[in-house]
Protein backbone atom coordinates (compact mmCIF):
# COMPACT_ATOMS: atom_id res chain seq x y z
CA UNK A 1 0.00 0.00 0.00
CA UNK A 2 0.59 3.97 -0.51
CA UNK A 3 1.55 6.02 2.31
CA UNK A 4 2.18 9.65 2.50
CA UNK A 5 3.49 11.20 5.45
CA UNK A 6 4.11 14.71 6.14
CA UNK A 7 6.36 15.80 9.29
CA UNK A 8 7.83 19.71 9.40
CA UNK A 9 10.19 19.48 12.04
CA UNK A 10 13.20 18.08 13.62
CA UNK A 11 10.96 16.63 16.37
CA UNK A 12 8.71 15.25 13.52
CA UNK A 13 11.70 13.62 11.60
CA UNK A 14 12.98 11.89 14.97
CA UNK A 15 9.28 10.31 16.14
CA UNK A 16 8.40 9.14 12.16
CA UNK A 17 11.84 7.50 11.71
CA UNK A 18 10.58 4.44 13.53
CA UNK A 19 6.76 4.52 12.57
CA UNK A 20 8.12 4.44 8.73
CA UNK A 21 11.17 1.69 10.44
CA UNK A 22 8.01 -0.55 11.72
CA UNK A 23 5.56 0.20 8.61
CA UNK A 24 7.73 -1.69 6.18
CA UNK A 25 7.87 -4.46 8.25
CA UNK A 26 3.98 -4.86 8.15
CA UNK A 27 3.58 -4.42 5.33
CA UNK A 28 6.67 -5.62 2.57
CA UNK A 29 5.10 -4.22 -0.64
CA UNK A 30 4.76 -0.32 1.48
CA UNK A 31 5.98 2.55 -0.90
CA UNK A 32 6.35 5.66 1.31
CA UNK A 33 6.76 9.24 0.44
CA UNK A 34 7.31 11.88 3.27
CA UNK A 35 7.76 15.23 4.07
CA UNK A 36 10.65 15.20 6.84
CA UNK A 37 14.14 14.99 7.15
CA UNK A 38 17.00 12.46 7.35
CA UNK A 39 15.91 10.62 9.31
CA UNK A 40 12.92 9.58 8.18
CA UNK A 41 14.37 8.81 4.55
CA UNK A 42 17.18 6.36 6.07
CA UNK A 43 14.14 4.72 7.71
CA UNK A 44 13.10 3.52 4.21
CA UNK A 45 10.81 6.92 2.70
CA UNK A 46 11.71 8.84 -0.23
CA UNK A 47 11.63 12.58 0.90
CA UNK A 48 9.84 14.60 -1.00
CA UNK A 49 10.80 18.12 1.02
CA UNK A 50 13.64 18.27 3.98
CA UNK A 51 11.83 20.58 7.24
CA UNK A 52 14.58 22.54 7.18
CA UNK A 53 13.28 24.40 4.07
CA UNK A 54 9.39 24.30 6.03
CA UNK A 55 10.63 25.39 9.93
CA UNK A 56 9.44 28.84 10.55
CA UNK A 57 8.79 29.96 14.14
CA UNK A 58 6.56 32.85 15.64
CA UNK A 59 3.91 35.20 13.94
CA UNK A 60 6.41 37.86 12.28
CA UNK A 61 8.55 34.73 10.70
CA UNK A 62 5.67 32.80 9.35
CA UNK A 63 4.21 36.41 7.26
CA UNK A 64 7.73 37.08 6.36
CA UNK A 65 7.66 33.33 4.58
CA UNK A 66 4.17 32.91 3.00
CA UNK A 67 4.91 32.84 -0.65
CA UNK A 68 7.46 30.01 0.36
CA UNK A 69 4.20 28.18 1.89
CA UNK A 70 1.48 28.46 -0.17
CA UNK A 71 4.34 27.63 -3.03
CA UNK A 72 4.71 24.21 -0.50
CA UNK A 73 0.79 24.37 -0.15
CA UNK A 74 0.33 23.86 -3.88
CA UNK A 75 3.17 21.59 -4.39
CA UNK A 76 2.36 19.19 -1.90
CA UNK A 77 -1.38 19.00 -2.79
CA UNK A 78 -0.27 18.14 -6.24
CA UNK A 79 2.43 16.08 -5.29
CA UNK A 80 -0.59 13.86 -3.33
CA UNK A 81 -3.09 13.22 -5.98
CA UNK A 82 0.09 11.90 -8.41
CA UNK A 83 1.18 9.80 -5.84
CA UNK A 84 -2.47 8.55 -4.38
CA UNK A 85 -1.98 6.99 -1.22
CA UNK A 86 -3.52 4.95 0.47
CA UNK A 87 -3.85 7.11 3.64
CA UNK A 88 -2.26 10.48 4.80
CA UNK A 89 -0.34 10.38 8.05
CA UNK A 90 -0.12 13.86 9.40
CA UNK A 91 2.35 14.37 12.29
CA UNK A 92 2.07 17.67 14.29
CA UNK A 93 3.21 20.83 12.40
CA UNK A 94 -0.31 21.88 12.74
CA UNK A 95 -0.73 25.38 10.22
CA UNK A 96 0.22 23.25 7.08
CA UNK A 97 -0.88 20.05 8.03
CA UNK A 98 -4.66 21.04 8.85
CA UNK A 99 -4.84 23.02 5.47
CA UNK A 100 -3.60 19.66 3.48
CA UNK A 101 -5.87 17.74 5.72
CA UNK A 102 -8.90 19.89 4.75
CA UNK A 103 -8.24 19.96 1.44
CA UNK A 104 -7.12 15.71 1.70
CA UNK A 105 -10.62 14.99 3.02
CA UNK A 106 -12.68 16.88 0.22
CA UNK A 107 -10.50 14.57 -1.96
CA UNK A 108 -11.35 11.35 -0.19
CA UNK A 109 -8.40 10.60 1.36
CA UNK A 110 -8.15 8.29 4.86
CA UNK A 111 -6.59 10.80 6.87
CA UNK A 112 -4.76 10.07 10.46
CA UNK A 113 -3.16 12.95 13.11
CA UNK A 114 0.01 11.55 15.09
CA UNK A 115 0.46 14.01 18.00
CA UNK A 116 -2.06 16.14 18.21
CA UNK A 117 -1.89 19.91 17.26
CA UNK A 118 -1.20 21.69 20.87
CA UNK A 119 -4.90 23.30 20.40
CA UNK A 120 -5.33 22.52 24.51
CA UNK A 121 -2.61 25.49 24.47
CA UNK A 122 -4.03 27.98 21.90
CA UNK A 123 -6.28 28.26 18.62
CA UNK A 124 -8.66 25.61 20.12
CA UNK A 125 -10.94 26.70 17.44
CA UNK A 126 -9.20 24.08 15.36
CA UNK A 127 -10.90 21.35 16.97
CA UNK A 128 -14.00 21.72 14.06
CA UNK A 129 -11.52 21.36 11.38
CA UNK A 130 -9.30 18.35 13.44
CA UNK A 131 -13.62 16.79 13.44
CA UNK A 132 -14.14 17.87 9.49
CA UNK A 133 -10.63 16.34 8.09
CA UNK A 134 -9.12 13.57 10.88
CA UNK A 135 -10.26 10.42 10.67
CA UNK A 136 -8.18 9.01 13.26
CA UNK A 137 -6.30 11.03 16.07
CA UNK A 138 -3.65 9.72 17.70
CA UNK A 139 -2.01 11.36 20.82
CA UNK A 140 0.86 10.74 22.66
CA UNK A 141 0.14 13.05 26.22
CA UNK A 142 -2.20 11.72 28.97
CA UNK A 143 -4.34 14.83 29.33
CA UNK A 144 -5.11 14.95 25.59
CA UNK A 145 -7.39 12.31 25.62
CA UNK A 146 -9.46 14.22 28.50
CA UNK A 147 -9.40 17.23 26.53
CA UNK A 148 -10.74 15.80 23.29
CA UNK A 149 -13.68 14.24 24.75
CA UNK A 150 -15.04 17.81 25.96
CA UNK A 151 -15.83 17.73 22.19
CA UNK A 152 -17.16 14.05 21.59
CA UNK A 153 -14.08 13.16 19.74
CA UNK A 154 -12.28 9.92 20.03
CA UNK A 155 -8.73 10.09 20.25
CA UNK A 156 -6.43 7.17 21.38
CA UNK A 157 -3.17 7.34 23.87
CA UNK A 158 -0.68 5.72 22.28
CA UNK A 159 2.18 6.63 24.47
CA UNK A 160 5.19 8.95 23.69
CA UNK A 161 7.74 7.96 21.46
CA UNK A 162 10.29 9.25 23.38
CA UNK A 163 10.03 6.82 26.01
CA UNK A 164 10.60 4.08 23.32
CA UNK A 165 13.53 5.65 21.93
CA UNK A 166 15.01 6.94 24.82
CA UNK A 167 14.75 3.10 26.40
CA UNK A 168 16.53 1.60 23.55
CA UNK A 169 19.42 4.87 23.30
CA UNK A 170 19.76 3.79 27.20
CA UNK A 171 21.49 0.46 26.16
CA UNK A 172 23.97 2.32 23.76
CA UNK A 173 27.76 2.63 24.38
CA UNK A 174 28.28 6.29 25.87
CA UNK A 175 31.01 8.04 23.45
CA UNK A 176 33.21 9.92 25.97
CA UNK A 177 32.94 13.72 25.01
CA UNK A 178 35.53 15.36 28.42
CA UNK A 179 37.20 14.63 30.78
CA UNK A 180 35.34 17.61 33.13
CA UNK A 181 31.97 17.37 33.91
CA UNK A 182 29.49 18.51 31.31
CA UNK A 183 26.91 21.41 30.95
CA UNK A 184 24.80 20.83 27.70
CA UNK A 185 23.89 23.43 25.85
CA UNK A 186 20.33 22.94 23.92
CA UNK A 187 19.67 25.96 21.73
CA UNK A 188 17.36 24.86 19.92
CA UNK A 189 16.69 23.20 16.14
CA UNK A 190 15.81 26.63 13.96
CA UNK A 191 18.20 29.31 12.93
CA UNK A 192 15.85 31.88 14.36
CA UNK A 193 16.12 29.69 18.33
CA UNK A 194 19.64 29.21 18.08
CA UNK A 195 20.41 33.47 17.14
CA UNK A 196 18.07 34.56 20.07
CA UNK A 197 19.00 31.62 22.58
CA UNK A 198 23.05 30.66 22.65
CA UNK A 199 24.65 33.78 23.10
CA UNK A 200 23.10 33.94 26.07
CA UNK A 201 23.96 30.41 27.22
CA UNK A 202 27.29 30.78 26.71
CA UNK A 203 27.54 33.88 28.96
CA UNK A 204 27.77 31.16 31.86
CA UNK A 205 31.25 29.50 30.62
CA UNK A 206 33.41 31.64 32.04
CA UNK A 207 31.33 31.54 35.54
CA UNK A 208 31.58 27.66 35.77
CA UNK A 209 35.31 27.37 35.17
CA UNK A 210 35.09 23.55 36.15
CA UNK A 211 32.97 22.64 33.86
CA UNK A 212 33.33 21.39 30.01
CA UNK A 213 30.19 23.09 28.46
CA UNK A 214 29.00 20.98 25.37
CA UNK A 215 26.42 22.46 22.36
CA UNK A 216 24.09 19.67 21.47
CA UNK A 217 23.65 20.78 17.58
CA UNK A 218 20.67 19.92 15.78
CA UNK A 219 21.65 17.76 12.85
CA UNK A 220 19.81 20.29 10.48
CA UNK A 221 22.19 23.11 10.84
CA UNK A 222 25.25 23.64 8.75
CA UNK A 223 28.64 21.99 11.14
CA UNK A 224 29.91 25.58 11.45
CA UNK A 225 27.05 27.53 12.36
CA UNK A 226 27.70 27.64 15.91
CA UNK A 227 30.92 28.43 15.45
CA UNK A 228 29.73 32.05 14.71
CA UNK A 229 28.45 32.33 18.20
CA UNK A 230 31.70 31.47 19.84
CA UNK A 231 35.06 33.61 21.04
CA UNK A 232 37.91 31.98 22.24
CA UNK A 233 36.43 29.61 24.85
CA UNK A 234 37.07 25.93 24.11
CA UNK A 235 33.70 25.08 23.54
CA UNK A 236 32.91 21.58 22.49
CA UNK A 237 30.38 21.23 19.41
CA UNK A 238 28.99 18.05 18.71
CA UNK A 239 26.55 17.56 15.90
CA UNK A 240 23.55 15.06 16.12
CA UNK A 241 25.18 14.18 18.89
CA UNK A 242 22.39 15.05 21.67
CA UNK A 243 21.57 11.80 23.45
CA UNK A 244 25.09 10.76 23.71
CA UNK A 245 25.70 14.38 25.02
CA UNK A 246 22.72 14.34 27.98
CA UNK A 247 23.47 10.50 29.07
CA UNK A 248 27.35 12.51 30.71
CA UNK A 249 25.69 15.25 31.52
CA UNK A 250 25.31 17.18 34.73
CA UNK A 251 22.93 20.13 34.02
CA UNK A 252 21.47 20.91 31.10
CA UNK A 253 20.38 24.71 29.88
CA UNK A 254 17.62 24.03 27.15
CA UNK A 255 15.31 25.99 24.69
CA UNK A 256 11.53 25.46 24.71
CA UNK A 257 10.71 22.18 23.31
CA UNK A 258 10.65 18.63 22.53
CA UNK A 259 14.25 19.41 24.05
CA UNK A 260 13.33 19.47 27.34
CA UNK A 261 11.26 16.09 27.82
CA UNK A 262 14.09 14.45 26.02
CA UNK A 263 16.51 15.90 29.09
CA UNK A 264 13.93 14.85 31.57
CA UNK A 265 13.84 11.16 30.74
CA UNK A 266 17.54 11.05 30.42
CA UNK A 267 17.51 12.56 34.06
CA UNK A 268 19.52 15.49 33.34
CA UNK A 269 18.43 18.91 35.56
CA UNK A 270 17.61 21.69 33.34
CA UNK A 271 16.68 24.70 33.16
CA UNK A 272 14.42 26.20 30.56
CA UNK A 273 15.01 28.79 28.24
CA UNK A 274 13.19 30.44 25.78
CA UNK A 275 13.69 34.18 24.05
CA UNK A 276 12.13 34.96 20.81
CA UNK A 277 11.20 38.06 18.12
CA UNK A 278 9.20 40.73 20.80
CA UNK A 279 5.92 40.82 18.48
CA UNK A 280 5.70 37.24 18.60
CA UNK A 281 6.25 36.77 22.07
CA UNK A 282 4.00 39.57 22.85
CA UNK A 283 1.59 38.08 20.66
CA UNK A 284 1.47 34.40 21.67
CA UNK A 285 1.84 35.46 25.55
CA UNK A 286 -2.55 37.07 25.13
CA UNK A 287 -3.09 33.79 23.16
CA UNK A 288 -1.70 31.16 24.84
CA UNK A 289 -4.01 29.72 27.53
CA UNK A 290 -1.24 27.42 29.25
CA UNK A 291 0.80 28.04 32.50
CA UNK A 292 4.14 26.72 31.48
CA UNK A 293 6.17 26.43 28.24
CA UNK A 294 8.09 23.31 29.02
CA UNK A 295 6.31 19.79 28.38
CA UNK A 296 7.31 18.38 31.35
CA UNK A 297 6.19 21.49 33.67
CA UNK A 298 2.93 20.97 31.75
CA UNK A 299 2.32 17.27 31.74
CA UNK A 300 3.25 16.99 35.44
CA UNK A 301 0.96 20.27 35.86
CA UNK A 302 3.01 21.96 38.38
CA UNK A 303 6.88 23.98 38.14
CA UNK A 304 9.06 20.92 37.72
CA UNK A 305 11.83 22.70 36.14
CA UNK A 306 12.55 26.72 36.28
CA UNK A 307 11.62 28.42 33.27
CA UNK A 308 13.47 31.58 32.01
CA UNK A 309 11.59 33.28 29.50
CA UNK A 310 12.25 37.02 27.67
CA UNK A 311 13.78 39.26 30.21
CA UNK A 312 14.19 37.21 32.82
CA UNK A 313 16.48 34.96 30.55
CA UNK A 314 19.59 36.83 31.38
CA UNK A 315 23.24 35.66 32.89
CA UNK A 316 22.21 36.44 36.46
CA UNK A 317 18.96 34.31 36.61
CA UNK A 318 21.15 31.50 34.39
CA UNK A 319 23.71 31.31 37.20
CA UNK A 320 21.26 31.44 40.22
CA UNK A 321 19.31 28.26 39.08
CA UNK A 322 22.49 26.56 37.79
CA UNK A 323 24.43 26.75 40.50
CA UNK A 324 21.07 25.27 42.43
CA UNK A 325 21.02 22.34 40.19
CA UNK A 326 24.90 21.31 40.56
CA UNK A 327 25.19 22.03 44.07
CA UNK A 328 21.76 21.66 45.94
CA UNK A 329 20.77 18.38 47.05
CA UNK A 330 17.45 19.56 47.80
CA UNK A 331 16.63 20.76 44.39
CA UNK A 332 18.37 17.43 42.92
CA UNK A 333 16.27 15.03 44.77
CA UNK A 334 12.70 16.72 43.75
CA UNK A 335 13.55 17.21 40.48
CA UNK A 336 14.58 13.50 39.65
CA UNK A 337 11.16 12.66 42.10
CA UNK A 338 9.48 14.34 39.29
CA UNK A 339 11.29 13.01 36.77
CA UNK A 340 10.10 9.22 37.63
CA UNK A 341 6.88 10.61 38.14
CA UNK A 342 7.09 11.62 34.40
CA UNK A 343 7.91 8.24 33.18
CA UNK A 344 5.29 6.79 34.57
CA UNK A 345 2.49 9.07 33.29
CA UNK A 346 3.76 8.92 29.49
CA UNK A 347 3.54 5.00 29.74
CA UNK A 348 6.15 2.33 28.53
CA UNK A 349 4.57 0.87 25.78
CA UNK A 350 6.23 0.39 21.97
CA UNK A 351 4.53 3.88 20.53
CA UNK A 352 5.66 3.56 17.17
CA UNK A 353 4.98 -0.13 15.88
CA UNK A 354 1.24 0.87 17.89
CA UNK A 355 1.29 3.95 15.46
CA UNK A 356 2.29 2.15 12.28
CA UNK A 357 0.07 -0.68 13.51
CA UNK A 358 -3.18 1.95 13.10
CA UNK A 359 -1.90 3.66 9.69
CA UNK A 360 -2.00 0.50 8.10
CA UNK A 361 -5.56 -0.49 9.42
CA UNK A 362 -6.21 2.84 8.54
CA UNK A 363 -4.76 2.28 5.00
CA UNK A 364 -6.57 -1.22 5.01
CA UNK A 365 -10.28 0.42 4.80
CA UNK A 366 -9.21 3.40 1.70
CA UNK A 367 -7.89 0.07 0.10
CA UNK A 368 -11.20 -1.94 0.70
CA UNK A 369 -13.15 1.42 -0.36
CA UNK A 370 -10.93 1.44 -3.72
CA UNK A 371 -11.60 -1.84 -4.70
CA UNK A 372 -15.69 -2.20 -3.91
Amino acid sequence: MRYYIIAGEASGDLHGAPVIQYLNQLDPDAQIKCWGGDRMQQAGAKLVKHYKDLAFMGFVEVIQHLPKIFKNLKFCKEDILHFNPHVIVFIDYPGFNLRIAKWAKEQGFQTIYYISPQIWAWKENRIKAIQKSIDKMLVILPFETEFYQKYNYPTQFVGHPLVHTITENLKQKIIKISEKPIIALLPGSRTQEVQKNLPLMLQLIPLFPDYQFVIAQAPNLKKEWCHAFLNEEKEVIVNDQTYNILKQSKAAIVTSGTATLETALFGVPQIVCYKGNFISYFLAKMLIKVPYISLVNLILNKKAIPELIQSNFNQKQLKKHLNALLNEDKVQHQMQKDYNQLWSLLGHQNTPLIVAKEICNVATVRNSKVKN
